[in-house]
Order: C-alpha cells, then sequence, then structure tokens
C-alpha cells in the first residue's frame, strides 16, 4: 500500500502545488532558522490538515460574496483561465508563512502588499476598491479563517479545544495584520461578531455566482479526478450558512449534509490525511 499512497499523496501534492511545489516545498520546511510559529502549534495544526481541502472550497465561495472582494477577483485575477496557479500561490503563502522562516514568511508578505497595492478599479455605481483597503483585506481574512477553522473541527483528527480555537484566530492576526489589515479579531469570539459586521454588505452578484459555477461545475481536472472532486465540493458547500445560498444559488439539504455529505467528506479527507501523511 506504501507504493500506492506515495503516488496518491504525490498527485494530489502537485495539483495544488503545483509544478515547482517540489522544490518550494524542500525550502519552506527544510531551510534553517527562526519560524513565526511551532509547527505543531494550532495554526500549523489547521493549516497542515487535510481539512484545508474542505475549508478552502468554503472560503473561496463565502468570500465571493463581497462585491468589492469579487469585482477585484473578476477584474484582476485569473480564476477563469489559471485557477490552479492562483491555488498554488494561496497555498504557497499560506504553507511560508505557517511553517517557513521568518525571513522567508516576511518577504511572502512584501510581495502580496506590493501586488495588492496595484488591485484598484471602480465599482458599477462609481465608487473605487483597492485590495489594499484593511476593510476588504480583513474581510478576506475572516471568510478564510472560519472556513479553515470550521473545516477543521468538522473533517480534522484532531479538532481544536476552545483555547487552540482562540490562538488560532490570534496566530493567523498576525500574519494578516503585516498584510495591512486592521481591527482584526484575535479570538474565536471576535471573529464571529466581525463575520456578522459585514452581512450588510454580502450579496450575491452576477460576478460572484459565475465564479462559484466555475469553481464547483468546471475544475480543470481530469474526468477521474471530478467524483473526488465533487464530494469535497459538496462538503464545502454543506459548511456554508443556510443565509449563502440563495444568494449564490446554490441548494440546501440540511438533514443530508448532517449526514450523507458528512460521511463522504470524511471519507474523502481521511483518504487525501492517508496519501499525503508522508
Amino acid at each position: 500500500m506504501a507504493p500506492l499512497r506515495d503516488r496518491l499523496g504525490e498527485a494530489i501534492f502537485l495539483r495544488v502545488a503545483g509544478p515547482d511545489g517540489p522544490e518550494h516545498r524542500a525550502r519552506i520546511h527544510d531551510t534553517p532558522g527562526p519560524r513565526w510559529f511551532e509547527p505543531d502549534s494550532p495554526i500549523g495544526r489547521v493549516h497542515g490538515d487535510a481539512s484545508m481541502f474542505v475549508g478552502g472550497i468554503r472560503a473561496l465561495l463565502l468570500q465571493t460574496l463581497h462585491p468589492a472582494a469579487m469585482r477585484a477577483v473578476s477584474e484582476h485575477s485569473g480564476y477563469r483561465g489559471d485557477l490552479w496557479g492562483r491555488l498554488a500561490r494561496t497555498s504557497r503563502f499560506l504553507a511560508v508563512t505557517t511553517f517557513g522562516t521568518a525571513e522567508d514568511a516576511q518577504v511572502a508578505v512584501d510581495v502580496v502588499r506590493a501586488i495588492h497595492d496595484r488591485v484598484t478599479g471602480t465599482m458599477p455605481d462609481g465608487t473605487t476598491y483597492s485590495a489594499a483597503d484593511p476593510h476588504l483585506l480583513r474581510w478576506v481574512h475572516v471568510a478564510e479563517i472560519d472556513s479553515f477553522l470550521l473545516a477543521h473541527q468538522t473533517y480534522s483528527a484532531r479538532p481544536l479545544d476552545a483555547a487552540g480555537r482562540d490562538e488560532y484566530v490570534a496566530q493567523t492576526a498576525e500574519v494578516t495584520r503585516r498584510l495591512g489589515a486592521t481591527d482584526v479579531p484575535t479570538t474565536e469570539a471576535e471573529l464571529r461578531d466581525v463575520l456578522g459586521s459585514y452581512r450588510h454588505e454580502l450579496r450575491g452578484t452576477p460576478e460572484a455566482r459565475e465564479a462559484a459555477r466555475y469553481v464547483l461545475l468546471k475544475p480543470p481536472l481530469p474526468l477521474a479526478a471530478r467524483a473526488p472532486y465533487g464530494v469535497l465540493a459538496a462538503a464545502g458547500i454543506g459548511l456554508l450558512p443556510a443565509w449563502t445560498r440563495p444568494h449564490l444559488r446554490l441548494p440546501w439539504f440540511p438533514v443530508a449534509e448532517r449526514t450523507v455529505v458528512r460521511a463522504a467528506g470524511g471519507a474523502a479527507v481521511g483518504t487525501i490525511r492517508w496519501a499525503m501523511s508522508r
């Protein structure tokens, strides 16, 4: 079984991290030097777990509900033609800031800040947006962190206790403040409050629904991989709040999501965890 596990794990890793993933993996984990976080601290446990596959899908869908954030992605990012390239860059940033040396983590933050400074535009009503806007950065952050944490608590083999969840939120806040966000939550309770404060700004725009359809129905994957991806996508949808479904025109089957989808998602995440354990 070991050769099968190795082949499957490497295939998953290359799909997510990109063709130069092994080089980046070696630099991130093998370069000596101080780190921002300990590997077995809450941020390392969450970001290093296979449940991130489900959390990432939920985060993408939830983030689309902010019109300014979605407009920035639609006009400046390659989610249509370069979905996997964007995924590789995002996963690399998370890996470097979580597990890499402090020097490399700061370089990654500086690169992202420089990119954000160039991402500007105009909304349909004439107002302007900027990816460097602290308010917009905070939305992207809380949507991500809430998704990663919820997926971890649902599908991880080692869920965090209350203190660990608070520490995770505080640790991720350190990274996001370096990106330019302000008033970032540092406890789980604050995270819930901040998420709620954005509710009146969120809605399903045509761009949001197009992005959701693309992520869920048009993954650039071979046919053999689409069924497992569909299970992960269903698990991600199953963790979205019910109020988001009409905005993105997604179904809501509460009983099935708590039973069939949860069981299938657990099996898929467990298989990925097994495959990548080496």
